[in-house]
């Protein structure tokens, strides 16, 4: 994972064609997300438990393109 000094990173296995969310963990265990091309946009917020779920959804292939 790429660190900033926002606290803002993106995995390493992201795509390089800028397509990529940008994610920051919160002192509360909470997690933000947000577009990584439009910093200034809005940001989805998951809590500890939500964002456990939705990361094994991810790596289980759960949320792919169909």
């Amino acid at each position: 994972m790429q660190d900033n000094r926002s606290g803002w990173f993106k995995s390493t296995y992201s795509a390089q064609n800028g397509d990529c969310l940008e994610a920051r963990h919160r002192t509360d265990g909470a997690v933000d997300l947000r577009d990584s091309k439009i910093h200034g946009g809005p940001v989805l917020t998951l809590s500890a438990d939500r964002w456990s779920v939705f990361a094994t959804a991810v790596k289980d292939g759960a949320l792919a393109a169909r």
